[in-house]
């Protein structure tokens, strides 16, 4: 089977970084477009040996772009198309149906209560993305809460499969000897209790909540913000105003290795040098950092995550939920540093989230949408309905 994979950009994000590990597992001969931006991520693939294609977008409006996609498309002689964002999807079905391809899914990572991948959702965005999503033959919803969000807006309940995002948790595993040389790496005293965070630098992750949190706990503790993004400098200044600049970590974007060039410590090590995770963003669609957190054993504060929420009460007892704004936070961070270092245990529920397993399950939604059958609901979309 030839796929091709069609996604917005590749800079350093969850869903380009989920491409990139579900590339190394999927059991098909699979090439990827990025429209724009072919950023970090696109060395990644190369160096797993993907054969990556920039298609040089200038924008949402370049409509130039639909027939050179249509064109990379038809000579490329797919079997299938598998589309990745708002903008992926948009473009990658009409030039999918236009190249003469009819198995096209789409994979919804990033659509929130009332914004889709930080844009607000308009009834125009979401007329567009209606129109779009019905040239596909299936939409994948990375976790039960996206599903139940699509059948709001008026996507089919039988064109939706659930298959969550996946890790692979052996790499997450926690290390003394990285987290000892990561510590070293940024200059964190090894013995500083470091509340960590994952993602992208921006207004919708709230990391400043977490800067205003440092503030109000004791001075041993330091703050580890692993990512990128346009709210880097606007936290550096809330940082300096608040006189915890000096206790303040932002590493800049870590890609999953192998990251040529590069010998800074992976995110592996960097959830290995943390003592807790914190998760402060309103709206998430999965929560991938927080299960590759509890999958490092570390105890995890979280206000939105649907990969916890969805689990059987108890499921993952080191992940609790927070209400209200910096002062929870910190509130829960010195309970926490006052209980001192617990065991790394990892829930046994991390194995839900296989990279192994997602997979499977995307192959199997290939296999259906090249038959043109009706897709099988799981017992796990049941569940979610």
């Amino acid at each position: 089977m030839r796929a091709l994979h069609i996604i917005t950009g590749l800079g350093v994000g969850g869903a380009e970084q989920q491409l990139r590990l579900l590339l190394r597992h999927l059991a098909a001969e699979c090439d990827v477009v990025a429209l724009t931006n072919p950023g970090p991520v696109a060395a990644g693939l190369a160096a797993d040996g993907v054969r990556v294609i920039h298609l040089g977008m200038g924008g949402n409006r370049d409509l130039g772009a639909l027939p050179r996609l249509t064109r990379l498309i038809r000579a490329g002689r797919y079997d299938l198309v598998h589309t990745h964002l708002y903008r992926a999807c948009l473009y990658g079905r009409i030039a999918a149906r236009l190249a003469g391809v009819g198995a096209v899914v789409a994979t919804e990572h990033s659509i929130g209560v009332d914004r889709l991948e930080g844009r607000p959702l308009t009834a125009g965005v979401r007329a567009l993305y209606l129109a779009g999503e019905r040239l596909g033959r299936a939409t994948v919803a990375v976790s039960p809460t996206v599903a139940a969000r699509l059948r709001r807006w008026g996507v089919p309940g039988q064109r939706i499969r659930v298959i969550p995002n996946g890790i692979d948790a052996p790499r997450f595993r926690f290390d003394e000897a990285r987290r000892t040389r990561a510590r070293a790496f940024f200059g964190l005293p090894q013995d500083a209790y470091v509340v960590g965070g994952v993602g992208r630098l921006a207004p919708g992750k709230r990391f400043g909540l977490l800067v205003r949190a440092l503030a109000e706990l004791p001075g041993d503790v330091r703050l580890l913000l692993v990512g990128g993004g346009p709210e880097e400098a606007a936290l550096r200044r809330t940082a300096r105003a608040l006189g915890v600049a000096d206790r303040v970590v932002l590493t800049g974007e870590r890609p999953y290795p192998p990251v040529p060039c590069d010998d800074a410590p992976d995110l592996a090590a960097l959830l290995s040098a943390m003592d807790v995770l914190a998760s402060p963003s309103a709206q998430e669609s999965f929560g991938l950092a927080v299960v590759e957190a509890l999958a490092a054993g570390l105890p995890v504060l979280y206000t939105s995550c649907p990969a916890v929420e969805d689990l059987p009460p108890g499921a993952a007892p080191g992940a609790r939920r927070v209400t209200g704004g910096a002062a929870a936070y910190a509130r829960e961070l010195l309970r926490l540093r006052t209980a001192g270092p617990g065991e790394r245990t990892v829930p046994d529920i991390i194995h839900r989230y296989d990279i192994a397993c997602t997979a499977r399950q995307l192959m199997d939604l290939y296999t259906a949408a090249l038959s043109g059958s009706t897709l099988e609901v799981s017992s796990h979309d049941r569940q979610s309905r």
